[in-house]
């Protein structure tokens, strides 16, 4: 059994590093501590979404989550269009279509807002070239992409592309990943997303 403590840390913090616990020892039985219903209720969306069966207890202030991986694999769901697999947001620039450049950063941020809204949510947002300022101090997109990342949505920026521009140190959400990584995520999307 694997133990976290993320009980002094806010969202997406623990939703985040569960994931990352999850991916990492699959099969495993996972405990969570958190200190707030929040993150309680996030851990437990996104273990549902894992496959994996959540319950928790109070465990003073704080909620002790319990996730066990389903006896069964879930079945995959079967939609009209025929398309399975996960979905993917691919950002490739921090503007949306071509034309005015502030109006093309509104209109990704206007989008990235609006996906807070869809369900089911993506399972990965890929940012590459200037696409990865959306995920740095001080872009206008970091609220709802905090929110997205705390339901469970994989955040992964272009370790390259954050150190061409000098951002490295300024990453606010998420994390950094490879062209390796960005390249199997979109090989293996059942629908592959570009605003």
């Amino acid at each position: 059994m694997i133990e976290l403590d993320y009980h002094q840390h806010q969202c997406p913090y623990p939703v985040v590093e569960t994931r990352k616990q999850i991916l990492a020892n699959p099969g495993e039985i996972i405990e969570v501590l958190v200190g707030d219903q929040t993150a309680r209720e996030n851990i437990s969306r996104l273990a549902d979404k894992m496959g994996y069966k959540a319950t928790w207890k109070s465990a003073g202030l704080n909620y002790k989550l319990t996730l066990s991986p389903a006896s069964a694999p879930q079945q995959e769901t079967v939609t009209t269009s025929g398309i399975s697999g996960d979905s993917v947001v691919f950002c490739g620039s921090d503007q949306m279509g071509n034309g005015d450049e502030e109006f093309g950063r509104l209109l990704l941020k206007n989008f990235l807002a609006t996906l807070i809204e869809l369900d089911p949510l993506p399972e990965t947002i890929l940012f590459v070239n200037s696409g990865v300022k959306l995920v740095c101090t001080g872009s206008e997109a970091l609220e709802s992409l905090n929110i997205l990342a705390c339901r469970g949505v994989d955040i992964a920026s272009c370790g390259l592309c954050l150190e061409f521009y000098n951002l490295k140190d300024r990453l606010a959400v998420g994390r950094a990943t490879n062209m390796l990584e960005i390249a199997e995520t979109q090989m293996q999307a059942g629908r592959l997303i570009s605003p």
